[in-house]
């Protein structure tokens, strides 16, 4: 089978490696029709987390073409949404339908610890745990989105403590940004959005926020002046560099709340406890509970709720996946998220 792999910085290539193989008798091999590129790959593809080489991908839906004898709740031939994070399913942790919290361990596909989505066939442990039917008049690209970002946008939105009437700043306007701005509109609250990048503030802007222009040094005063002087109620920082945790500090008002679902590199982040403690600021750092949000997105998406259209720009055959990651990596307007066809 074919795998996308990065080697290094800025080098992707599409390996022929071993089929994936069952494993063990509670898991499944997914035959994968549609995979797609995450932010977090960028992280691999950029050099941000260098632990190379790794086939990489986390977001794939498909066919299950092999089942262990232990699987109850899924057949050959069905149709199904992978998720993201993967837990064993059988502990406490995982009892509260979140991986991270799995006593085993979560292990993220296409990490190294698991192979990557962005193959031919994906081994999915505990399948009964870490699949989901797709439901009827689920799009694919909805049912990717499913997988990771539209959970991780989510949990971004309800972990900020978005109330209803409430002023939520979202920064970076990437595909789990968009995401969040749409989850937190669906939540009732006042959205303001920034991104450098114009033409992500325009998508924002369509989908009901309202868009801070500027540099990112006029971030903090815009939100001031829209908040009378008080600041956001909560700051969800979809990137998760050093310069948008201070922006999202600065910008949250006093007993607010930084949700922070940015992936961040392996340096630590000086963070300024003092003003923190005497501010009483909430901060909150998310790896979605994808398997959580699936109860409680599906019925948003399904009855049109939550928007997932645009999200996805750009469709490519997997063995373009090197053009499709230079595209994704120039972080322009018209090129926000790609999909991956095996």
């Amino acid at each position: 089978m074919r795998a996308v792999t990065v080697s290094a910085p800025g080098q992707i290539s599409v390996e022929e490696v071993p089929d994936a193989t069952l494993p063990g008798p509670g898991g499944a091999v997914v035959k994968v029709e549609a995979t797609a590129i995450c932010g977090s790959d960028l992280h691999f593809y950029d050099g941000d987390l260098p632990l190379y080489p790794v086939a990489v991908g986390h977001e794939a839906i498909g066919t299950v073409a092999e089942v262990g004898a232990q699987v109850d709740g899924f057949a050959v031939g069905d149709r199904v949404l992978v998720a993201s994070v993967a837990g064993c399913g059988d502990c406490a942790g995982c009892a509260t339908l979140d991986p991270v919290a799995c006593l085993g361990g979560a292990k993220v596909f296409g990490s190294g610890e698991l192979g990557g989505a962005q193959s031919d066939l994906l081994a999915v442990p505990a399948a009964d745990f870490n699949l989901l039917t797709i439901p009827d008049g689920v799009s694919d690209e909805a049912a990717l989105l499913l997988t990771d970002n539209l959970g991780t946008g989510w949990a971004a939105a309800t972990r900020a403590d978005v109330a209803p009437g409430e002023t939520v700043l979202v920064l970076g306007l990437g595909a789990v940004g968009q995401c969040a701005v749409r989850c937190a509109i669906a939540l009732g609250a006042r959205v303001l959005a920034y991104d450098p990048v114009e033409g992500r503030r325009a998508m924002a802007e369509k989908t009901g926020a309202t868009a801070l222009t500027g540099t990112p040094e006029d971030v903090v005063p815009a939100v001031l002046e829209a908040t009378g002087g008080r600041g956001a109620a909560a700051v969800i920082d979809a990137v998760g560099h050093n310069a948008t945790v201070d922006t999202a500090f600065a910008a949250v008002r006093s007993t607010g709340t930084v949700s922070v679902v940015g992936i961040h590199d392996l340096e630590p982040y000086p963070l300024a406890l003092l003003m923190g403690t005497f501010r009483s600021i909430t901060l909150r750092m998310t790896t979605a509970p994808v398997h959580r949000t699936w109860g409680e997105l599906l019925p948003l998406v399904a009855d049109g709720r939550l928007d997932t259209s645009g999200i996805f720009t750009h469709t490519y055959p997997l063995h373009e996946a090197a053009t499709a990651y230079a595209a994704v990596a120039s972080r322009s307007a018209d090129c926000l998220k790609a999909m991956l066809i095996p």
